[in-house]
């Protein structure tokens, strides 16, 4: 019968108990009184519990313990042998692939292919899909940690999660088939720090487009006044310039040269045309007008993102002494431009293709105070309105008798 006994020697306390018809010695470092007795007694019956339904783990209890890994061997061993065969991981990982195609983009069915290539295949590759361990999981997402980018600086916590999410659904979807416990339950994604939006100034704006080249000037305006991504501007076709009702039609987007739908629901949107916008366009259409993009080359090919932003954009922002930022600052100037000209958050949202206003103010608000009311000028106005208005009603019955 499962006791807490003292050492004779030190008068320490240890649990005595019987595990898989094993005798158990587990010693503590706690002296022998009527507190610590009563403590280890609930341990105790909480071990005898589980031991009874079956879900006791020696090692949850008593990690450091010789017997701990003795019990585990022995559980990884019947759970080995209760593994029905299954698929090499890269083969599993080709019929996952091939399946899941008909739902992505190119763009994202290529970039799967690098992370295979690169990581998953190099360190799961030749194993079964089914032997994989959760400690083989973690050690291998441990050493992408330790992995360095073109850069050489450490992989980001985000593009590690990227690199991990196939593995998980493969394993995960390898599990459902062959009928095994996912080794992925329980691992959760490593935390991503949040990174702050770096919008430029109304100043900084004027800055700019006073600034940049001539040829370049509308291509920024559109930027910097619509809140369009990058694939989205790059991908804007004249069909879907509606100038009679001042309107750019987001219908499709222009990734890794490749034109796609938009990315989702919300990013399939009508954004209406400021004055300086609507201008702009026109203009615009007086030089690429019998091109099919809107920002195009000289033989009417869309413009290369990449080589417009180290050619004419970080060059401008060092020319003008301003810190640099990635041209997708662009879209989060319009959210914060809007913001602080007071347009109604639901309707900033749709220009945005945000399906609810909840990012505006998880994201924006900081840059415009009087959007939440946070500094309390908004009570104080209203304060002073209404105490002035007392007062001289005051002040109008008192003349009055």
């Amino acid at each position: 019968m499962a006791s807490i006994r003292a050492r004779d020697t030190t008068g320490k306390l240890f649990f005595d108990f019987r595990f898989q018809n094993t005798r158990c010695r587990e010693q503590t470092a706690l002296d022998d009184n009527p507190v610590n007795r009563r403590k280890l007694e609930g341990i105790l019956k909480r071990i005898e519990a589980e031991i009874t339904l079956g879900t006791f783990e020696y090692s949850r209890y008593f990690p450091g313990s010789s017997n701990a890994k003795k019990f585990d061997e022995a559980a990884n061993q019947r759970a080995r042998a209760q593994v029905k065969a299954t698929p090499l991981f890269s083969d599993f990982a080709e019929v996952w692939l091939s399946e899941m195609s008909a739902q992505w983009r190119n763009s994202h069915i290529s970039t799967i292919e690098s992370t295979l290539r690169a990581h998953l295949k190099p360190m799961f590759g030749e194993k079964e899909v089914g032997s994989i361990t959760k400690a083989e999981i973690l050690s291998f997402r441990s050493q992408l940690a330790k992995v360095r980018n073109g850069k050489d600086k450490p992989l980001s916590a985000e593009r590690i999660n990227h690199i991990m999410t196939p593995l998980r659904m493969i394993l995960n979807e390898a599990a459902d088939r062959f009928e095994f416990t996912s080794p992925y339950l329980g691992i959760k994604s490593i935390k991503v720090p949040r990174t702050d939006v770096e919008p430029f100034t109304f100043d900084e704006v004027k800055q700019i487009l006073d600034t940049v080249r001539a040829d370049f000037k509308n291509y920024y305006i559109v930027r910097f006044l619509t809140g369009m991504r990058t694939g989205e501007i790059d991908g804007l076709q004249w069909q879907y310039v509606d100038f009679e009702r001042r309107q750019i039609l987001v219908r499709q987007a222009l990734v890794k040269d490749e034109l796609v739908y938009t990315k989702n629901d919300g990013s399939f949107r009508t954004i209406d045309m400021s004055g300086p916008v609507y201008e702009a366009l026109q203009s615009q259409h007086q030089a690429t007008g019998e091109f099919e993009y809107v920002f195009s080359t000289r033989n009417g090919k869309p413009m290369a993102h990449r080589n417009i932003t180290q050619r004419v954009w970080y060059p401008l922002l060092r020319h003008l002494g301003l810190r640099k930022r990635r041209p997708y600052q662009t879209r989060h100037t319009a959210a914060t431009l809007w913001l602080a000209s007071g347009e109604a958050p639901e309707w900033i949202a749709r220009q945005m293709g945000h399906t609810t206003t909840e990012m505006l103010f998880r994201v924006y608000s900081r840059y415009v105070p009087n959007l939440t009311r946070r500094d309390g000028s908004a009570m104080e106005r209203l304060l002073m309105n209404e105490l002035n208005h007392t007062s001289q009603t005051e002040a109008q019955e008192k003349d009055h008798a």
